[in-house]
């Protein structure tokens, strides 16, 4: 009798699934622990439709443990035989994102449908107090974005297979046939969706060019064409880029004449761009966006209307959301550009979704297996003394402040914290260990040994690992975010401020024997700067540099050393070189300790005008200082507590605002805080590169930042 009972459960699950599943809908086996609830809120369905779907429930009581549910995924309610069509059921979709809405006087719930393109139920699916309570003035509201659908006739359209040149990016592509990255990526299904990355050679399907189907026939898209003498079906296909097969199809008379012949007019579609090759070298892109016009794209992507139209033909047809414009390579440097495709700035703060929960791991080297607590003296020299212990615990200070801002805001973080103690079988233990399913993000360790052991065990899961003070690894690691900049940007950054301020000052290089490639990146600049001699790589040859220096020009000094004697030693002497005829500058574009040591004194740096690339600036008395004093009792920041706050701050919002760092940081450009900024850039396989940084200038016995438009 059991085992009948059980079969006769079995067939029913199974035709009950079958007919629901023709119908889009699911079904539901209720377990231990669950409520009406509870299953509602997992299906975004409120409680009163799974009651009126299921009429054998009374109330909430009714649901027990192995009942089988029925679940309309389109939240209307099931009545029996009068269920909805198939083709009236749409499959629920998942959102890309959201944005906040206020809601104004006199706004109503069709009013928001229609300004966001997207459904009421959608609208009450992601804000369930609209299933209670009418809108009213003030409420804030989730508003979903959704991918943009691919038309059915646009499904229709007959396909070929592109292979990828060098260079090519999504957004070129997309440009190059007219459809929007979101129609490329629907189109490949196998595309990653962790990164933009295409290989050179991959095969992707994508839509012949319009008017190569009789599905778009639209005037505006064709031209007329007279055939001349000798012409033929291919020649005229090569020359157009379609098959001739298609030019057939748009003008059946060729058939009827039997063939193309000299004097007919035909139909073809317009030629596309050939105007060089279409990818990241030549152009950026830019995706547009619903409610945008003309006149605003100009003014915001820097480009004159008679440019814009010239590199897109399209826009003569009208300017549509999704459309990728193809814009000059040289407007980058006025934009914010992430792999080649211009972003629009978003304030991750007025941009976060208090539904998201994140959920974050700190690993740092507390050393807690080195401390001991009952001799409280000891205990604070090891702190004071350990550099890693004490970057930790100030690193650690400024992360909590960030996780007390981030809770004001009404965002709910799950915190765990583990010490690695400075050891790689630490590490290897906290992850057999420890269970980190559904972790967002993990930030730490310090050191580059235990940071690729934490990048190994993480990218299996599928987890970014924040870097807090490492700029690069030995090894390949697509899933890290090293928020110290590399040298070579922070290099690249002084050098190119001080090309444009260059106009005939006397250039002179100073550089150890270490520091050969910042040598040749300022001869690269600067072809007829002259170079000091150091004499056993410790000291200057003084008398040779001295004839050096110019009275008539300004000189400008590059001092490349990470000795502290040489940097003193230099200072010094080129702060008593400064007369009424000699003017000196001192710069470096490698900012170490020895420019920070004892011996070098500040007043030498602030007469020089001292300057410097930096990944972090003096934090000032703002929010960030005043709740770190309020918490930890009148205790200033040092640098490190700044850097803890800015490295947790810029990763809790960004989760916030979607709950995914790969893919917030393809939207996501500048971020700025108390003492450093963030600009990530993915080079598809080592990791996520920061090349925010700061110019930094000594002035009065202060350290100041260099503005770029005080050009």
């Amino acid at each position: 009798m059991k085992k009948y009972i059980l079969r006769l459960g079995i067939v029913v699950f199974l035709l009950t699934s079958i007919q629901v599943s023709a119908q889009k809908y699911t079904t539901h086996a209720v377990k231990e622990g669950e409520t009406l609830q509870s299953i509602s809120q997992k299906y975004r369905v409120t409680p009163y439709t799974i009651l009126q779907s299921n009429k054998e429930l009374k109330t909430a009581a009714d649901v027990k443990v192995n009942t089988i549910l029925v679940i309309p995924l389109d939240g209307s309610v099931i009545t029996q035989g009068n269920e909805p069509k198939e083709e009236n059921v749409k499959e629920q979709e998942k959102p890309l994102g959201f944005s906040r809405h206020r809601v104004r006087k006199r706004e109503t719930l069709f009013g928001l449908t229609q300004k966001y393109d997207i459904t009421e139920e959608q609208l009450k699916r992601y804000n369930r107090q609209l299933y209670a309570e009418p809108l009213k003035k003030g409420m804030i509201l989730q508003i979903p974005k959704f991918p943009e659908r691919i038309e059915e006739e646009e499904q229709e359209l007959d396909f070929e297979t592109y292979t990828v040149l060098p260079k090519e990016t999504r957004w070129s592509i997309a440009h190059k046939y007219g459809i929007t990255v979101d129609s490329l990526v629907a189109l490949n299904p196998d595309l990653s969706k962790t990164s933009d990355y295409l290989a050179m050679g991959q095969e992707l399907k994508l839509p012949r060019p319009k008017g190569d189907s009789l599905k778009d026939q639209q005037v505006d898209l064709f031209t007329s064409f007279t055939v001349p003498p000798k012409q033929t079906l291919y020649s005229l296909g090569k020359e157009y880029g379609i098959p001739s097969d298609s030019i057939v199809k748009l003008n059946p008379e060729i058939m009827e004449r039997g063939g193309l012949k000299e004097g007919m007019i035909i139909r073809l579609p317009k030629k596309r761009d050939t105007s060089g090759e279409v990818n990241t070298e030549n152009f950026i892109f830019y995706e547009v966006k619903p409610k945008q016009n003309i006149f605003r794209l100009t003014q915001n992507l820097k480009i004159t209307r008679d440019e814009l139209f010239r590199l897109n033909p399209d826009l003569e047809n009208g300017l549509k959301a999704g459309m990728v414009l193809k814009l000059p390579k040289e407007n980058a440097e006025g934009l914010e550009v992430k792999n080649a495709l211009v972003i629009d700035k978003i304030n991750l703060i007025d941009s976060v979704n208090t539904e998201n929960r994140p959920k974050l791991v700190f690993m740092l080297p507390f050393r807690l297996d080195r401390v001991n607590f009952s001799d409280r003296k000891k205990t604070i020299n090891q702190i004071k003394n350990r550099k890693d212990v004490n970057v930790s615990v100030g690193f650690y200070s400024g992360a909590m402040v960030a996780m007390d801002s981030i809770k004001k805001m009404g965002i709910s973080v799950d915190v765990k914290t583990y010490d690695t103690e400075r050891n790689q079988d630490k590490v290897k233990e906290i992850f057999f260990r420890e269970n980190f399913i559904g972790v967002n993000a993990i930030i730490g360790p310090l050191l580059p040994d235990a940071l690729d052991e934490v990048a190994v065990q993480a990218a299996s899961k599928n987890i970014p690992v924040v870097a807090p003070i490492t700029s690069n690894s030995g090894l390949s690691h697509n899933n890290v975010f090293f928020s110290v900049p590399k040298d070579d940007v922070l290099r690249k950054k002084m050098l190119s401020y001080l090309e444009k301020k260059y106009t005939d000052q006397n250039v002179v290089i100073i550089a150890d024997s270490t520091h050969q490639v910042a040598l040749d990146s300022i001869l690269t600049k600067f072809p007829a700067a002259q170079i000091a001699k150091i004499i056993e790589n410790k000291s200057l040859h003084l008398d040779e540099f001295l004839i050096q220096l110019s009275e008539k020009k300004e000189n400008w000094v590059f001092v490349e050393t990470a000795q502290p004697n040489m940097v003193s030693s230099v200072s010094s002497i080129l702060n008593s070189a400064i007369t009424e005829d000699v003017s000196v500058r001192m710069f470096t574009t490698n900012f170490n300790s020895a420019f920070e040591e004892d011996a070098v004194q500040v007043t030498h740096l602030s007469n020089l005008k001292f300057s410097y690339p930096s990944f972090y600036r003096e934090a000032s008395n703002d929010a960030f200082t005043k709740a770190y004093r309020k918490r930890y009792k009148g205790l200033k920041p040092d640098r490190y507590a700044v850097r803890g706050f800015d490295v947790t701050f810029d990763v809790l919002l960004k989760l916030a605002h979607k709950n995914n760092l790969f893919e917030t940081s393809k939207i996501i450009g500048l971020t700025e805080y108390t003492g450093n900024s963030f600009n990530y850039f993915n080079d598809w396989t080592s990791g996520y590169y920061n090349k925010a940084c700061y110019l930094m200038e000594y002035d009065s016995l202060r350290i100041k930042e260099i503005k770029l438009d005080d050009l």
